[in-house]
């Protein structure tokens, strides 16, 4: 009897059945593409960490002096007789330095925090001498049991794939819950006749599944798609981004089974809320529910009825009868349009601060960078091959050193001294009258140093240093536009370095107010010292020690177009990188890496949002279709005083507008206040915002929002005005 009513109510109910196969799709693709993408950033972040640390999973130290007796074939026997290891293999790299090493492979890597210090003592090892390479096992979800802060990696994602199964059971159980109250009159007569709690419940899950069964299949498969389609996304707009290796989609067999295996839970639980709260009606309170809805007749819509007379008064009405069923569509289109606003307010506001601080303010200074790893800049000798390259106007080769120095308060500029002095200004600490200040040092090539001693006008010489004499005037200005003050007074001819227990006294050449062009930022309350190689190889370099790379600034001669930029920079990189380790940038693919960035960052959160705004949407047609029976008593009832069916349209048109424009009214003062204080945050010109607002973006994203709601009310009334509303009224068949 029960699989003949199912079938008959949903080949004569098509609308109703739709929509839940539709709600069912959605949420299988959703939780299908989250699945996907969550696994292959797993495994691109495991490839990642591969390339830069090896694949290994334990290290095994024989000091050279203690193991002059065993040869590496010898150590890697040993090694492997131990049951649980697969594989042991000596690295060839860390050996030349480190005595034998030796890399080790589990075949069950769950136990190789156990595992690890047994091998090591049974070798005569201690635990000094054992690596993990922690980072890869967390991946996999093996952490150390003695580390009080274990990665939360699974958790995370259990947590995300939480939230957004919860939230689509919210959204999918409004579909299942317009179906079942539809039937509560017909259940309510088929319990009056025997029928029991548990047999309507089980007629309701099956209907539910055999129309969720193909739309959660065909679902899981379109979330495959969309996840491939957004793993191709992110690799073209980060192609260009360096230390970045392409990511490969993935997929494992396992990862579908699960996708289908929460979706079937999710539509089970959806279609389960309603049915258990439909099986619990007593007969008699079923078959007294027609349906209908229960408008509010105490409550009034002051301002609809204002502003639309009596239709608006009906209009709020309904919508108040129907606030539970909407909830989901307003939560869903406010959050979506919420979303997009300050997602493009805040990339805005982004890329005009990294224009402001980093492009615009450093492309007259550098074109292409040369990071030199692991190279002390006395070490580079090729500093004259590249002033000899035709197409370099200026090239200038540094590296980075920090030291200290204790200033006298008598030593402060009478600029700063009126500002209130250095403790105030920059919080500088303070002993026996000193103040401690960092002092960053630059140790530019010769050349560079003696083109800048001609730039500030004195005497080339390599026999001093320059002092950048500048301090951030942080009360008359601020980070954005900043003014600055002598540091020092300028009569004082040496200064006092310091770093640990070593104090060195180094001349000072002259004092600058501007640095030499690098792409540099220095600190606010810093003493920089420019010196030149020659001094730092005197004695410099002995007491101080420099960062491990140096690097070289090059400015083109030409106008500095992409294509000469990259031949330039290949012709560079392939003098420079037959001798050194190093790493290259080039500051306008930098720029349009940057803009694929941000421009990446708004598809991907775009189309989250976009997403959001379907599942409004969808919601909102679910409600619109879904209480066709309802509205149709409703409307036959208001046609029974006298209402027509222009007054019908115009109630249809206000209870739309209300839907788009509530969420729409919330987004855009709120958007507007979160403009007004980021930029003032930010110390940034209004109007230069403004200037650049994603105005048209919003707008669109707003009629589209308006346009989908209004034409979902356009097919619900078009359908419900053509039927018979007066034989509504007396129509009490159960299909």
């Amino acid at each position: 009897m029960w699989n003949d009513y199912s079938k008959s109510y949903i080949k004569n109910n098509r609308a109703s059945s739709t929509s839940i196969m539709a709600a069912a799709l959605v949420a299988a693709m959703f939780l299908s593409c989250v699945c996907s993408v969550a696994y292959n950033f797993w495994a691109y972040d495991v490839e990642q960490i591969i390339l830069e640390e090896g694949d290994w999973q334990g290290r095994i130290v024989f000091e050279a002096s203690g193991s002059n007796d065993l040869s590496e074939d010898n150590i890697l026997s040993l090694v492997c007789q131990f049951a649980n290891v697969e594989n042991a293999v000596v690295n060839e790299g860390l050996s030349k330095t480190e005595g034998t090493v030796v890399d080790v492979y589990f075949k069950n890597a769950r136990t190789i925090y156990h595992d690890m210090p047994f091998i090591a003592a049974q070798l005569g090892r201690n635990e000094d001498s054992i690596q993990y390479n922690s980072l890869l096992l967390s991946r996999y979800f093996i952490h150390d049991p003695e580390d009080e802060a274990p990665p939360m990696l699974l958790a995370l994602y259990v947590v995300i794939l939480m939230i957004v199964a919860v939230s689509l059971i919210l959204i999918i159980r409004g579909s299942f819950e317009l179906s079942m109250n539809a039937r509560i009159h017909q259940f309510g007569i088929f319990s009056s006749i025997g029928a029991t709690p548990k047999q309507i419940r089980t007629c309701l899950l099956q209907e539910a599944m055999v129309l969720s069964i193909l739309p959660m299949l065909l679902g899981s498969i379109f979330g495959i798609m969309l996840s491939f389609g957004l793993i191709k996304a992110v690799n073209f707009f980060a192609a260009d981004v360096s230390g970045r290796h392409e990511a490969a989609f993935q997929y494992h067999p396992s990862i579908f089974a699960a996708a289908v295996f929460i979706s079937f839970l999710t539509v089970i639980f959806s279609a389960w809320i309603p049915a258990r709260k439909l099986s619990r009606m007593t007969p008699l309170e079923a078959i007294r529910n027609t349906g209908d809805l229960s408008l509010k007749k105490k409550k009034h819509s002051r301002f609809l009825s204002c502003i639309f007379g009596m239709e608006g008064e009906l209009a709020g009405n309904a919508l108040k009868a129907q606030k539970k069923h909407l909830r989901i569509s307003f939560i869903s289109l406010l959050l979506s349009f919420l979303g997009f606003s300050f997602m493009l307010c805040f990339t805005a506001l982004a890329d005009i601060s990294t224009r402001f601080t980093y492009f615009e303010r450093y492309q007259d200074v550098w074109d292409i960078m040369i990071t030199l790893k692991d190279t002390e800049i006395s070490n580079f000798g090729l500093t004259e091959e590249l002033q000899d390259v035709s197409e370099i106007q200026d090239v200038t080769v540094y590296q980075k050193a920090k030291a200290m120095t204790f200033l006298p308060e008598e030593f402060q500029s009478d600029e700063l001294s009126s500002l209130g002095g250095l403790e105030p200004v920059a919080g500088a600490p303070k002993a026996d009258g000193r103040f401690q200040v960092s002092v960053p040092i630059v140790v530019l090539d010769d050349t560079s140093f003696l083109d800048f001693c001609s730039q500030i006008g004195i005497a080339p010489s390599l026999d001093g240093a320059i002092v950048l004499n500048r301090i951030w005037d942080s009360v008359n200005s601020n980070f954005r536009y900043k003014e600055y003050v002598p540091f020092v007074r300028e009569d004082n001819r040496t200064t006092t370095l310091y770093k640990n227990d070593e104090t060195l006294e180094i001349p000072v050449l002259s004092y600058a107010q501007e640095a030499p062009k690098l792409r540099e930022e220095y600190d606010n309350y810093a003493l920089v010292h420019f010196i030149p190689l020659a001094m730092w190889n005197q004695n410099l370099g002995e007491v101080f020690e420099a960062e491990s790379d140096s690097y070289i600034r090059i400015l083109s001669g030409g106008e500095a177009a992409l294509t000469d930029l990259n031949d330039l920079e290949q012709e560079i990189v392939g003098l420079v990188s037959k001798r050194y380790e190093i790493e290259s940038e080039n500051r306008v693919q930098e720029r349009l890496s940057n803009d694929s960035l941000i421009q990446g960052m708004v598809m991907i959160f775009g189309a989250f949002c976009v997403l959001l705004a379907i599942i409004g949407i969808a919601n909102v047609f679910s409600n619109t279709l879904g209480f066709l029976r309802q509205r149709k008593r409703e409307f036959a009832q208001y046609m029974s005083i006298g209402l027509t069916p222009p007054q019908m349209r115009k109630m249809f048109c206000i209870e739309a507008f209300v839907i788009a424009g509530k969420p729409l009214l919330i987004t855009l003062p709120l958007t507007v206040l979160f403009v007004q204080f980021s930029v003032t945050a930010s110390y940034l010109d209004p109007m230069v915002f403004w200037s650049e607002a994603p105005i048209l973006p919003i707008l669109i994203f707003a009629a589209a929002i308006v346009l989908f709601v209004a034409l979902a009310y356009y097919i619900g009334g078009k359908r419900l005005l053509q039927c018979d509303l007066n034989e509504t009224l007396r129509n009490d068949a159960l299909i």
